[in-house]
């Protein structure tokens, strides 16, 4: 009997004990009670991959895009809605270079050599998104959410108003282009500051190419549509 009793003590003591083991919760940083703030503010840095959609007139073969790591920077302004759902403006300056490679059946009848084949395309975009981010409940000191909007992006290095194209070496784009994003991360407290790690995807609404004076030009005669479509890795301080 005396067994039994000492069992039972010991499975209610081992059962409590794993209990406030697993449930207990932590110490929740809460830095400057930024959550409950109506307005916040904060940066964010990080890096991004831009690529080319085309679309054709003609199946010729596809125009490659070798794309790179490119770098962005910028600002945060934050609106609370309420516990769950927060609006946010996100302006930021991003930097990045694509290169489009053409294959020969583009120049049918046509002589060229191999710089013909080949068109940097260098890009410098004054890039503001308005997003709404639904977030879950806060668990301890990490919080996951989603984030989706719209934005507009103004393309410093177009040559949209140059004078000059292909022919002469020059590919030539919109200035402004439309998105929208969508993506998802994490808000983690720590001690002093709110990090937030999170990706996002960003998609064009209109057509960026400037089309060349020749209808038949070998590098835009054959292109109905060409949008840029991104990837975004932020990391955010607030």
């Amino acid at each position: 009997m005396k067994q039994i009793l000492v069992l039972l003590v010991f499975l209610l003591a081992f059962q409590n004990g794993s209990a406030q083991l697993f449930t207990k919760e932590k110490v929740a940083n809460n830095p400057d009670n930024i959550d409950e703030k109506f307005l916040s503010w904060g940066y964010f840095l990080g890096f991004n991959q831009y690529d080319f959609n085309f679309d054709y007139y003609e199946d010729l073969e596809d125009i490659q895009v070798d794309k790179s790591f490119g770098f962005h920077l910028g600002l945060v302004g934050d609106m609370r809605i309420n516990n769950f759902l927060n609006l946010r403006l996100e302006p930021g300056v991003f930097f990045t270079t694509r290169n489009l490679r053409y294959d020969e059946s583009h120049f049918q009848g046509m002589e060229f050599n191999d710089a013909d084949l080949l068109r940097e395309v260098k890009s410098t975009y004054v890039h503001v998104p308005l997003l709404l981010k639904a977030s879950t409940k806060r668990i301890n000191n990490i919080k996951p959410f989603i984030v989706g909007g719209f934005s507009a992006a103004l393309n410093l290095s177009s040559n949209q108003d140059n004078p000059n194209d292909n022919s002469s070496g020059e590919f030539r784009m919109t200035k402004n282009t439309y998105f929208y994003e969508l993506g998802f991360g994490i808000d983690i407290y720590l001690l002093y500051f709110k990090f937030t790690p999170s990706i996002r995807g960003i998609f064009a609404l209109n057509d960026e190419i400037i089309k060349d004076v020749d209808p038949n030009s070998p590098w835009t005669g054959n292109v109905s549509k060409m949008q840029t479509r991104g990837l975004f890795i932020n990391f955010t301080f607030q």
